[in-house]
This record gives structure tokens, C-alpha cells and sequence, in this order.
């Protein structure tokens, strides 16, 4: 495809305008599939921008699987345009049959979730059910929440889900393109998101405790946007983050104007009390926490707290989709965080999803695999090679994530998945598992 051809089509200079305006001579058929883009330099002379403006452009084409290839091959309509925007690392999961052990989801055992039906039978008594107002949370369970909240928020903010809060947050709050520090490895569900924005990345690598306050401070002095975390325990590796070390990054960020965004996706199944950087630095902590775990997914639930503007703004962001959360589903919500026997089985929940972990962190120890402390419904270890590991345990039929998945690059490390792993299954994964981290 000629350059010249292709820039007098180009109206836009940016490279916003460049990846849409490309998009929309592929869906017209100007430009065909398997058609030949000029190259980068080329496009940039022929349209008086520079190399590094379109450079972006094919970037977010590429994402999008608008266009393939690179480098001396050359760069071509891909024959899979049209698929829209995907989330590669999740849309990779499997589903596993019923002769595998899954332990690639860290996903709750549904034997010590609460019951939902009393729940659900007082969520749809609340009142103002089928309101069309937007209403940002409902008031019973605002304060039923600001009893343990872990500090005190200005406004808090019912989302469906920890993950769609975080989603919702960053697209209100964040321009596409901007820079981010994360703390690293990361949950590839946040990956996929901060992918899909064409966001920057600053990876700032985590020890047992937490982010590491010195490699924050390097992430901080390129300006960063907002600084994203886990801040009680940690969804990749189930390291905890201590008190200590909240206390550490405290002192890093405030001597910066960088958002802060707050993700308690394990929630209250973590051993660690709530806490939150918003107790020091609340005029820019967004803190969310998700109730996915502790009492069930399908009440695709989580709060989030900030200040009054910040909190006015995502919501006006909201009006675009589902415009507030389903009053059923807090009220259920607020029932269960009420209730002796729910709260109890949540208790017992937490202290068995512990004792798994540390039942199969015990034994990898004592083959000399290094597990640090942790808690939660994974573990991250250490293995020799990712590929062999993968390959050897799914020959004998137990799943696992790869480390990469959670990573910025090549990874030495899998996540086991403990949340289901009872005395059963304990003695008839461990010794596949040590095998896998020592081989290969």
C-alpha cells in the first residue's frame, strides 16, 4: 500500500485519529485484508508526524487484531479484523473437564460460601427497589460499611465487582495513553485492563511484603498517574502486605500527587484487618473492596470509597452503562455482613482457606522449594521452567496459571490455586507439584 496513497486519507494527527481512520478504510474495503501498510517512517514523512506518533496508531490496531505482523515482514490487514477488542489473558483461561484438578483459579471453595436465599429475600424488600434514580449506594449498607471501613471516606460507591470498579475508575479518571505504576507481578485481569487502555506501565516489583518502597520511589519520579496495588494481600502471589510496609509506601507517596488506587479484591478472607493509605493520603486514595470471595461471585459486588468529587466523577462516568448497582444485590450484601451465621462461616472460611495454604507451602519446603509467607487462596512457586512445569503436571491432569500471565516478560513461577485444596487433594497434587518445580 503506497504511503502517499494512504496519508491524503488521513484527516486526524494524532494517533488516535490515525488507529480510527485506518480502522474505518478496513471496514470499508479500501483497504482489503492481507493488504501491505507502508511502513512506519515512511507513513510519518508522508503525513508530517513523527515515526513515534504512528508507532502508536499500529499499536492500538494491533491490540485490537485490526492489523499483524511486524518488522521485516511487514505489517497487513489481519484476516481476523472485526474481532474487536479481547482480553488475551483471560480469554486464554480454560475450562477444565471434571477429570482435571483445577487449581489455575484462585477462586473460592463454594462449600464455605454463605447461603444467598434469606440474603436475596431482605435484598429485594430494600427500599426504592426498581427506582430509575442513581443512587450511589444504598444508605443501609453505607452504614453498615463505615463501622470497619478502614478509614474515614468522604462518599462511598456500590460497583458490580472489584475489577469493574477498578475499570470504571481508571477510564474516569485516566487518559488512554497515560503512565501508571503497578505493582508487579499483577492479576492479569488488571493487566488486560491496563493493556486495553494503551496505558504505560511502570512495574514496580514486589518482595514478600509488598511492593518494594525504593522501586516505587524510582516509578514515582517519572510522574506517574496513579500508583495501583493490592493493599492487605495480594491476588498473584498471596503475599501479605504488612502494616510495616503500608506504613513505608506511605512515606514514598507523600511526597508526590500521584492517585492512589486500592485494590482489596480477596477482601475479608484475608488474616490482615482492613487497612488503607486513605487513613494518611484520603484526598487521593480510591480504596476498593470486592465481596466476591467471601460471600459469593454471583453477587458481583464491591464498594468503593474517595473523596466526594472523585466519587461524583466515576459515577458520572457510569451513566454511559449500568448507571448504579442492583439494589437486590446490595441489600443481600448488607443482610449477610449482618448476619451471626454468615459472619461466622466467614470466620471458619478464612481460617481454612489459611491452614490450606500453609499445608502446601509446609510441604514444598520440605523439599527445599522457598514459599514465603502468605495467606489467602495461592501460592506463587518457584520453578526451574514454566513450560515443563505446565506440561508435567498436566499430564497428570492438574491445571495450574503460569507465572507469565501475572508477569511483564518471561516468569520462573506458577500459581497454585489453594482455596480448594482439602486433604484430598493436597495428597494427590503435592508430590506432582514438587516435581514440577524441580524439574526441567
Amino acid at each position: 500500500m503506497d504511503a502517499n496513497w494512504l496519508a491524503a486519507r488521513m484527516s486526524g494527527r494524532s494517533a488516535r485519529a490515525i488507529a480510527h481512520e485506518v480502522s474505518a478504510l478496513i471496514r470499508s474495503g479500501e483497504l482489503p485484508v492481507g493488504a501491505q501498510l507502508p511502513t512506519i517512517r515512511e507513513l510519518a514523512r508522508e503525513m508530517g508526524v513523527s515515526p513515534a506518533t504512528v508507532s502508536q496508531a499500529w499499536k492500538s490496531l494491533r491490540r485490537h487484531r485490526v492489523i499483524e505482523g511486524s518488522g521485516r515482514r511487514g505489517t497487513r490487514v489481519s484476516a481476523s479484523v472485526g474481532g474487536g477488542a479481547r482480553p488475551e489473558r483471560m480469554a486464554s483461561v480454560a475450562n477444565y473437564g471434571p477429570d482435571i484438578i483445577d487449581l489455575s483459579r484462585a477462586a473460592p471453595d463454594t462449600r464455605l460460601l454463605p447461603a444467598l436465599e434469606p440474603a436475596l429475600a431482605a435484598g429485594a424488600a430494600v427500599a426504592g427497589l426498581n427506582s430509575y434514580d442513581r443512587e450511589r449506594i444504598l444508605p443501609a449498607l453505607d452504614r453498615c460499611l463505615r463501622r470497619d471501613w478502614p478509614y474515614d471516606a468522604g462518599a462511598l460507591l456500590a460497583v458490580n465487582g472489584g475489577y469493574n470498579g477498578i475499570y470504571t475508575a481508571l477510564h474516569a479518571l485516566i487518559r488512554p495513553g497515560a503512565v501508571i505504576a503497578v505493582e508487579h507481578p499483577t492479576p492479569m485481569r488488571l493487566l488486560d485492563i491496563l493493556e486495553d487502555m494503551d496505558l504505560t506501565i511502570l512495574p514496580v516489583d514486589c518482595d514478600d511484603q509488598g511492593p518494594r518502597p525504593d522501586l516505587l520511589a524510582q516509578a514515582l519520579a517519572q510522574r506517574p498517574s496513579a500508583f495501583l496495588f493490592q493493599p492487605r494481600l495480594h491476588g498473584a502471589t498471596g503475599h501479605m502486605l504488612t502494616p510495616a510496609r503500608l506504613t513505608e509506601l506511605r512515606d514514598v507517596l507523600a511526597a508526590s500527587d500521584t492517585l492512589i488506587i486500592e485494590d482489596d479484591g480477596v477482601g475479608d478472607l484475608a488474616m490482615l484487618p482492613r487497612q488503607s493509605l486513605g487513613r494518611w493520603l484520603p484526598d487521593r486514595v480510591i480504596h476498593i473492596l470486592s465481596f466476591s470471595k467471601s460471600l459469593g461471585p454471583d453477587l458481583r459486588l464491591a464498594v468503593m470509597s474517595s473523596t466526594v468529587p472523585l466519587i461524583e466523577e466515576i459515577q458520572a462516568f457510569r451513566l454511559f452503562s449500568s448507571g448504579w448497582t442492583s439494589r437486590i444485590l446490595q441489600g443481600a450484601a448488607c443482610w449477610l455482613l449482618q448476619d451471626a451465621q454468615a459472619q461466622a462461616l466467614l470466620d471458619r472460611a478464612r481460617r481454612t482457606y489459611q491452614d490450606r495454604r500453609d499445608a502446601l507451602a509446609t510441604r514444598l519446603r520440605d523439599d527445599a522449594i522457598p514459599i514465603g509467607p502468605g495467606g489467602g487462596l495461592c501460592l506463587r512457586a518457584p520453578v526451574r521452567s514454566e513450560s515443563y512445569a505446565l506440561v508435567t503436571l498436566a499430564a497428570r491432569g492438574i491445571a495450574v496459571q503460569p507465572g507469565s500471565k501475572s508477569s511483564f516478560g518471561p516468569s520462573h513461577h506458577v500459581r497454585i490455586a489453594t482455596g480448594i485444596m482439602d486433604e484430598r487433594v493436597l495428597q494427590a497434587t503435592a508430590p506432582h507439584i514438587v516435581l514440577a518445580c524441580k524439574g526441567g
